[in-house]
C-alpha cells in the first residue's frame, strides 16, 4: 500500500485455489479497512488479469482501479484496426509501431446489464525484430486494462507497471523476515504467523521510514547510534533488517 510498500490485508490460501476464489471478499475487507484508516481522496486498486471478474467492480466503490483484462477471444487484427482509428501513435523505433488510448463499448464479463467501464489499450505491430529481421508477418501484442482514471492512456500504462515494485518490497517478507517457508503442516496455524509477520512487516517500513527522516535532518540532530553508520549498515537498516546495528571501533 502507498509508495512505503505496507501491507494492508493478507491471506494465505491453498495452492490449488483459483486466484479469484475470495478475492470479491477480500477487495470488499480490503476497501472497507482503507476508509478505517480516513486517508483523504481515493486510492488505487491494482489488480491482474486473473481477477477481472465483473463482480470485483462492485467491490471497488468510489476508489480508482486499474485491472488488466484477459483478451479471451478477441482477435488481434481488429484491435490493431481500432487502435489505428481512435488511438494515438506513439514515437518508436523503425519496425514498431505502438497506439495507446481509450476503449468506450466494453462491458465488464461481458454483461450488458452492466455499465460500460473504459478500457486503456496498447497495442503494437513489429514489422521488424529488435535484431533487424523484417518480418513476412507483422508481430502483435495487444494489452487492455478496465480503468476509471480520466488520465491520458500512457499514464495508467505507467501506474499499473508500478506494482513492480510493490512485488520488491514483498518480497522482503520471505528475504528479511524469513518466512518463506512457513513452520508449520496446518493451514490455519500458517495463517496466523504470515498475519503476524504482516504486522512485523509493516513495523519495520515504518522503522526504515523514520530511519530516512532521520539522514535527512542535520547530523547534529540524528541520534547517536545513526551518526556514525557506514554505508552497509545504512543499507541494513533501509531494507529492514531486525538487528541493531554493529558498533564500530
Amino acid at each position: 500500500m502507498g509508495t512505503q510498500g505496507h501491507m494492508l490485508e493478507c491471506e494465505l490460501r491453498p495452492g490449488k485455489q483459483h486466484c479469484q476464489s475470495g478475492t470479491t471478499a477480500f477487495v470488499a475487507r480490503s476497501v472497507e479497512t482503507l476508509q478505517t484508516l480516513g486517508l483523504g481522496g481515493k486510492c488505487l486498486l491494482r489488480l491482474d488479469s486473473g481477477n477481472a471478474a465483473a463482480d470485483n467492480f462492485d467491490a471497488f466503490g468510489d476508489h480508482y482501479f486499474i485491472v488488466k483484462r484477459n483478451p479471451r477471444r478477441e482477435c488481434p487484427e481488429q484491435m490493431l484496426a481500432l487502435a489505428r482509428r481512435v488511438g494515438d501513435k506513439q514515437d518508436s523505433r523503425e519496425g514498431k509501431n505502438v497506439y495507446t488510448g481509450f476503449f468506450d463499448h466494453f462491458h465488464p464479463g461481458d454483461d450488458q446489464n452492466r455499465p460500460c467501464v473504459p478500457v486503456a489499450f496498447e497495442v503494437i505491430e513489429r514489422t521488424i525484430d529488435i535484431d533487424g529481421q523484417k518480418l513476412l508477418v507483422p508481430k502483435l501484442e495487444v494489452n487492455t486494462w478496465w480503468t476509471n482514471l480520466s488520465c491520458r492512456a500512457k499514464t495508467v500504462l505507467d501506474l499499473y507497471h508500478g506494482h513492480g515494485p510493490s512485488e520488491q518490497y514483498h518480497s522482503e517478507l520471505k528475504s528479511d523476515l524469513d518466512v518463506e517457508r512457513l513452520p508449520s503442516g496446518r493451514l490455519c496455524a500458517n495463517k496466523i504467523i504470515l498475519l503476524c509477520a504482516m504486522v512485523a512487516f509493516n513495523l519495520l517500513r515504518g522503522l526504515g521510514q523514520e530511519v530516512i527522516k532521520r539522514w535527512a535532518c542535520p547530523a547534529e540532530n540524528q541520534h547517536p547510534a545513526l551518526a556514525n553508520q557506514n554505508g552497509s549498515q545504512k543499507y541494513r537498516l533501509l531494507r529492514g533488517s531486525i538487528g541493531p546495528p554493529r558498533r564500530t571501533n
